[in-house]
């Protein structure tokens, strides 16, 4: 039987070591951004998790097929040469990324659907309060969960990786 304590392990595992690399299917949002903020606070905190959206291949590993549809529609709309319509890591919610611990928290979770919130504590003290809490919707997708959207604020204003990526189909 997989308990909560031998999966965090094995994402943790998957984290650390390039055999492992992709990450293993989880009944549980919580872990998967346990994993993912563990990876992005290594080190001197500063590698940021850019890798949930580096490539194609990442973006189905983490993100709902509605997320991954909808970016390629932005990232096509792209003139050639501009910056795409997300040009920071949302992840860290910064240009910089700047992780040192991090706590996750459930505030929803139900059959189909949860939001988490992710509080991050950098090494840096130069941000809002507000600015330093990630929401991540999940929905799960053949018994797998996926991020839908990512929501958090800068400088006090409210942001959305979903309503970015809309938006920029617009212009």
């Amino acid at each position: 039987m997989l308990t909560r304590r031998t999966f965090v392990a094995a994402s943790l595992l998957a984290i650390v070591s390039p055999a492992f690399a992709v990450m293993p299917v989880s009944s549980d949002p919580v872990a998967i951004l346990t994993a993912i903020y563990t990876r992005a606070a290594k080190g001197k905190g500063d590698g940021g998790g850019g890798f949930v959206i580096e490539n194609k291949a990442a973006k189905a590993q983490y993100l709902s097929k509605a997320l991954v549809a909808l970016w390629a529609r932005a990232d096509a709309h792209t003139p050639k040469g501009d910056v795409g319509p997300v040009d920071f890591d949302p992840v860290t919610n910064s240009q910089e990324p700047d992780v040192k611990s991090f706590k996750v928290d459930a505030e929803k979770i139900e059959a189909d659907k949860a939001t988490i919130a992710v509080t991050i504590t950098g090494h840096r003290n130069d941000r809002k309060p507000a600015d330093l809490i990630v929401r991540y919707d999940f929905v799960r997708e053949a018994n797998n969960w996926r991020i839908d959207d990512i929501k958090g604020s800068s400088d006090g204003e409210a942001w959305s990786i979903r309503k970015m990526l809309t938006d920029s189909l617009k212009s």
